[in-house]
Formats: C-alpha cells, structure tokens, sequence
C-alpha cells in the first residue's frame, strides 16, 4: 500500500484525507441513524398512557424531551396541548424541522466528498500528464520520469472514483433514511395530535 501511495505522488493526499472523513462520517451516522434511537416503537402508546393517566407534567416533558427526536417531537405537542389543533400542528412542524435538521448533520459533508473525490482523482492525472511531457526532451524521453508520470496520472484517477463511489452509495442510502425516519415521526405525531382531540380513540 505504501508503495502504491509512493507511485501517486503527492495528489493521492488529499484523496486520502478525504477518504478518511467520509470513513469517519459513514460509521457516525450508521449509529446515529438507528430507529431505536430516532423513534423508538413504544414511545407514542407510552406517552399516550402516561397523558390518560397523570396528564402532561414539566418532568413528563423534560424526559420526553431527553429521550429521542421523536420525543422532542411530542414534547413539543405536548407543550401546547390545551391549544387548538392548528397550534399543536405548528408547533409539532417547528421542532420536527428542526429535528430533521439535526437528523442530516454530516450529510452535506458526505456529499461533498463524493462530488469532490473524482475532481482530486482529475487534478492527479493532470499532474501526472505534466510530469509525462515533462520527461520529453530534445534527445528523447526519460522511461524513469515517465513510468512515474504514468503511475501519477492512474493511481490517482483510480482512487479518487474509489473514494467517490462509496461515497455517493451511503450518501444517497442516509438521505433515504433520514426520509423514511422524518416521515414515520410525523405520522406519529399526527396521531398524538388526533388521539388528543378526540379524532381517534
């Protein structure tokens, strides 16, 4: 491996570095991104039990709050439980913005790596093809200069799409399950919402 990063020359670093934050940020999000952590099954009939049999209370809501997204989700209802439905449906969509937002923490990050690796790959092998014509002299080419611009302008190329790929798969699988959680937190706090104003039982 250390040869190989040796042939690319000095272009292959920042691929490298970059490589290594989307590593850091694929691994982050995976265990940030867990259902059970975002929106744990059992936390809406929890927390319709616990508002039929003691009501909404300050330590209601500051666990509810502690306890997940979703949970600032309800807390937030909750909070303006006594106000009309258009109220608690504001301010549901407030905080699940605002949840949301923190849900895509990393992503652009992510993405931007998956845009740029090719582009440091592209400015690898332009390196490397200066390094080719620079091996051309009048009496004829150096094959020491040019097998290194060719190892340069490759090695280069080839893993700046490495890092790309990978990238962009996990990219395009987070935002799909940041998606998925945002709207499985909003059908439950519609039915919260419901369930308080008598619209189901």
């Amino acid at each position: 491996m250390l040869a190989i990063i040796e042939a690319a020359g000095w272009p292959i670093w920042p691929l490298i570095l970059a490589s290594v934050l989307a590593l850091a940020i694929i691994i982050e999000r995976f265990y940030s991104l867990r259902v059970s952590e975002i929106s744990p099954p059992a936390l809406l009939p929890s927390v319709i039990k616990q508002l039929r049999d003691h009501g909404v209370s300050d330590d209601m809501l500051a666990k509810l709050t502690a306890d997940s997204p979703l949970g600032q989700i309800l807390a937030a209802g909750l909070r303006n439980v006594k106000s009309t439905r258009e109220v608690m449906k504001e301010s549901i969509e407030e905080t699940g913005r605002a949840v949301v937002h923190d849900l895509e923490r990393f992503l652009t990050s992510l993405g931007t790596i998956a845009a740029i690796a090719p582009l440091l790959g592209l400015l690898g092998t332009v390196v490397g093809m200066i390094e080719i014509f620079g091996s051309q002299t009048p009496t004829g080419s150096n094959p020491a200069i040019l097998a290194h611009g060719i190892s340069v302008a490759l090695y280069n190329t080839a893993f700046g799409l490495i890092v790309a790929i990978p990238a962009m798969i996990f990219y395009r699988f987070f935002r799909a399950r940041v998606d998925s959680l945002a709207v499985d937190m909003e059908q439950q706090a519609i039915k919260l919402v419901e369930i308080v104003h008598g619209e189901r039982s």
